[in-house]
Formats: C-alpha cells, sequence, structure tokens
C-alpha cells in the first residue's frame, strides 16, 4: 500500500534515530521510547543497510538533495542524541567499516574533560568529540542541560540554545547549524512551536530535527524534521517498513494524541484559574 499510494523513496529521506549503543535499558520498557540499541543489534543493522545499498548523507546534504528534486533513494541520515560515550567505543568502529557518518546532538554541560556518569552511562568527552569530529562525524546542539523547553522562561530557552552553539563552535572551530529537540517536539501548539523556530533562526541554526514520526520530504519545515526511532526491537523487518514509508502514517495518531493532552491541559488549567478567582 505504501509502495503504491505513498511518497516515493526518492523524494523522502529516513532520517534515524539513535541514542545508545549499549544494553542499557534507561529503565525504559515501551518500544517506542526504549532508546538503547545492543551493540550487536547496531552492528547488524548498519551491515544490512551497508549490504541493501544504502548511503548516508549530513542532514545538510539531505536539505539541499530535497530542495533540488535529486533522487535520494536508498538515501539515509543517521542521528545520535544526548552524546552517549559509546557512541566512541561501540558506534564508531561499525560506521567507519561501513563507511558512513552521523550526527551527534549533544547536551553540553554533559560533556567535560573525563567522562560525566548519569543513570549509569558515561557521556562523551570534549577530547572525544574533537577526534570523533576529525573522523567526518558531524555535531549539533541538544541544549545546555537537556530540559523540557516548554518549561522555560523566554531568557532561558535564548540561553540553552544560544550557549550550547557557542560552547559546541568554541571546541569544534567549526559552524553549528543542527539542532535537536530534548523530551519531544511540541508541534500540537503552533504558536510556540513558531516561536521556538524563530528563535533558533536568531541563535544562527540551519534546521533542526524532533521527534514527529515519518521521513524527511521536501515539504517538511527544515527546523522540525521528522525522524524514525530506531532500538533493539527493530529487526530488518521493521527497519526495512521505516524506510519505505510504513511508519509515516503514524504522525497522524501521533499529533491528535498530542491535541488531545494539550487541549485538556489548558481546560484544567483555566478551570483552576476560574476556581482560584472565585475564592480570591
Amino acid at each position: 500500500m505504501v509502495r503504491t499510494f505513498g511518497p516515493r523513496s526518492k523524494s523522502c529521506v529516513p532520517i534515524l534515530m539513535y541514542h545508545s549503543i549499549s544494553d542499557n535499558l534507561f529503565g525504559m520498557s515501551h518500544p517506542y521510547f526504549q532508546i538503547n540499541t545492543h551493540p550487536r543489534m547496531f552492528s547488524a543493522q548498519m551491515r544490512w543497510l551497508k549490504r541493501s545499498g544504502y548511503r548516508t548523507l549530513d542532514l545538510g546534504d539531505v536539505l539541499k538533495g530535497l530542495e533540488t528534486k535529486a533522487d535520494l533513494r536508498k538515501t539515509i541520515a543517521l542521528t545520535f542524541d544526548d552524546g552517549y560515550r559509546d557512541f566512541y567505543t561501540e558506534a564508531l568502529p561499525v560506521l567507519k567499516q561501513c563507511g558512513f557518518t552521523a550526527t551527534v546532538f549533544l547536551a553540553t554541560d554533559r560533556i567535560a574533560n573525563t567522562p560525566v556518569r548519569i543513570e549509569g552511562a558515561d557521556y562523551l568527552t570534549w577530547s572525544d568529540v574533537r577526534e570523533l569530529h576529525a573522523e567526518g562525524i558531524r555535531f549539533g546542539s541538544h541544549t545546555v542541560t537537556h530540559p523540557d523547553i516548554r518549561s522555560l522562561a523566554p531568557e532561558q530557552l535564548e540561553y540553552e540554545l544560544g550557549r550550547s552553539k557557542e560552547v559546541l563552535e568554541e571546541h569544534l572551530g567549526v559552524p553549528v547549524e543542527s539542532f535537536s529537540y530534548p523530551h519531544g517536539f511540541p508541534e500540537e501548539d503552533k504558536d510556540y512551536a513558531q516561536y521556538l523556530q524563530d528563535v533558533l533562526c536568531n541563535c544562527g541554526y540551519n534546521h533542526a530535527v524532533s521527534t514527529i514520526l515519518g521521513r524527511a520530504s521536501a515539504k517538511s519545515n527544515r527546523f522540525r524534521l521528522p525522524r524514525l526511532p530506531v532500538n533493539s526491537l527493530d529487526d530488518q523487518a521493521f527497519l526495512l517498513a521505516k524506510l519505505e514509508g510504513g511508519y509515516d502514517w503514524l504522525h497522524w495518531p501521533q499529533l491528535l494524541k498530542k491535541m488531545v493532552l494539550h487541549n485538556s491541559s489548558i481546560l484544567q488549567s483555566s478551570g483552576t484559574n476560574e476556581r482560584t478567582a472565585r475564592t480570591s
């Protein structure tokens, strides 16, 4: 059905979203929210992609290809959120063997001169980051402290987005154009989503990846690019379905759920304010 009626693969690019390449489950059990991929499974996924003729492009090149209507069949982008050190120890050797590149999004307060450990997982060091950059790995911002950005005041948001970019550029010596939203993207709130885009533009970012489900296309907003989460549960059949658009439709129930929760939150807030006004 997707192959017949869905968007053509040559005009869509799957942006795969990874986090930790380890057996650390981080307390998550739901297939969508599980953020680890076992090293053996990750290796199997990458080698299958290589054998199947897939190539990787950096996010900026993906956007250029979509804008120029290039043939992007068998093209993917690989992204890794948070900056776990297992990217250096487990993912990089496999990526190099397959000739693949990737973008890693860092929360800069978690990157130091020695590994920072949070929830039993080590994070990259600045030495690791510079070495990975020399190997061709791209880096983007994931804020400074990895907050829920919806809870931030305007000046705090500007700090999280602007300062993280500055720190990365100071350590890498190159412009940082990519951003990844922590804790999901609030697409259900159109005004706030536009506000976030404006702040990103003002900070000098060129594009951003989100947790919106689906593949990127020429119609995608470059500041809310969709991605496809991948973890240890993605065997070849699941991964192929995602690459060919079998999961694109899930964006609509995902958005509907967000809108219901958002509207419910507004109603609850209005009710609380009304009760407060009556008793004051």
